[in-house]
């Protein structure tokens, strides 16, 4: 794939970023996503699907609640809303080629400004998405998923598919149907929902039953027009335990897994793990994707990180090689991501304010995962780790704790087996260990 530029180049000086090995001295190279190397059968850009986020690259300009954005992008300086969304995609475009990577992923307003009226926003929306479409076959990316912002407008304070006045939830419901006709126009292979605002600020005002209800059902024709309309890609939810609300719908994914199963939705949709949401709801990351996997739900992954000292979502960059190695090995004992891929929901601190910093934050995410990938596969193929697992349930392979994982005991037998084995043991869970394992692969 070839860098492409628009009718200027925003990011001057910087050529195609290369796999030049771990020993290499230039910032602007990969040391370990060597996209085409073969790690468990797949090359590192299958077992990726790296992808740029729109929003956080292309429009984070470093403003906070304490103060205005702090980054002069040169592709948001023009004022009709048209050439400025134009100015945008050709920085995008520019950006995820130079990195070598061939997926990204937006909403809907981040594309183009909504404009006054949902007729307006339409045509704002089809006008990009044709220019977007020429982009993405002169260079071979594709779309990884879309979705709609239903959280950042007004009309969305109490909600969008929830919300207790049925016009926003109409609004909202317009607002997929376009965001989901743009998908499929790009041809994304999935498509994201985020509650944002599906939830409660407090209990005494909302009926959550009938909330939780309007949400399914919301779901279900959302899904229905896809389908009709020739989308066969796969919809994921993204859990999060609050913010933008006190708390949300989709808290986790055990929660989230819960609403699927009761409302027959689980059959299209997966999960999206996000890493700072996962230690939002007081979860490791690893966590969150073993549950996803459990039910065979874990579809793609934002990552990021969080804030040790920070109680929110701050959405950082990912370069803890210690979390995303336990991650790597809950992703290859599982048997990967379905259908979704790696895209980076994070964003440039307030003070990083030049534009090679974008390169230097994606680059070395992508890196920590490649490597990541690199030792956990090392970890599972030529050590104890998996032995030393299985051996902690060994008392369950054979005899009686093989019948009763086989439902052959009833309690009456679970008594009698306890009468006969009293004199009982513990057995050491080896954590430090294991954990020492890894660090030695690290």
């Amino acid at each position: 794939m070839r860098p492409i530029i628009g009718d200027r180049e925003y990011f001057e000086g910087i050529s195609k970023i290369k796999y030049e090995g771990k020993d290499t001295d230039n910032p602007l190279a990969y040391r370990f996503y060597d996209k085409n190397r073969v790690v468990a059968g797949k090359t590192m850009q299958e077992h990726f699907k790296f992808a740029v986020a729109y929003w956080h690259t292309l429009t984070g300009v470093g403003s906070d609640p304490f103060g205005i954005g702090t980054k002069t992008f040169p592709w948001l300086k023009q004022e009709d809303p048209y050439k400025r969304a134009t100015d945008k995609m050709d920085a995008a475009f520019e950006f995820i080629t130079k990195l070598d990577l061939s997926y990204y992923c937006f909403h809907d307003v981040d594309l183009i400004d909504e404009g006054g009226s949902l007729e307006e926003f339409s045509k704002r929306l089809d006008f990009i998405t044709d220019y977007a479409k020429k982009k993405q076959d002169i260079t071979g990316v594709k779309l990884l998923w879309g979705t709609a912002n239903l959280f950042s407008h007004p009309r969305y304070m109490n909600g969008a598919s929830t919300n207790p006045d049925f016009n926003v939830v109409a609004f909202a419901g317009a607002q997929v149907k376009n965001a989901l006709d743009a998908t499929i126009k790009l041809g994304g292979e999935n498509y994201v929902f985020w509650g944002g605002r599906e939830g409660y600020m407090s209990l005494l005002n909302t009926n959550m039953k009938r909330e939780l209800d309007h949400l399914a059902t919301f779901l279900h024709v959302c899904k229905d027009y896809a389908r009709k309309n020739g989308f066969e890609g796969t919809f994921f939810i993204e859990p999060k335990p609050m913010e933008p609300t006190k708390h949300q719908y989709d808290f986790d994914a055990s929660t989230v897994i819960g609403f699927l199963q009761k409302y027959d939705l689980i059959d299209d949709f997966k999960l999206n793990i996000e890493v700072n949401h996962a230690t939002l709801a007081l979860h490791t990351f690893e966590h969150e994707l073993q549950v996803a996997a459990n039910h065979g739900l874990l579809g793609s992954i934002d990552a990021n990180r969080g804030d040790y000292q920070n109680g929110w979502d701050t959405d950082q960059f990912p370069v803890d090689l210690f979390e995303i190695t336990q991650a790597m090995l809950v992703l290859l004992q599982s048997g990967g991501l379905k259908g979704g891929g790696i895209n980076f929901d994070a964003k440039l601190r307030r003070n990083s304010t030049d534009l090679e910093d974008l390169f230097y934050a994606h680059i070395g995410g992508i890196d920590v995962f490649a490597r990541s990938l690199l030792v956990a596969n090392d970890i599972l193929e030529n050590s104890e780790f998996v032995n030393l697992r299985k051996m902690r349930y060994y008392s369950f392979d054979t005899g009686s704790g093989k019948e009763f994982e086989e439902g052959k005991f009833k309690l009456e037998d679970l008594f009698q087996h306890a009468l006969q084995n009293q004199n009982i043991q513990p057995i050491s869970g080896k954590q430090e260990l294991l954990e020492n394992l890894i660090n030695k692969f690290i």
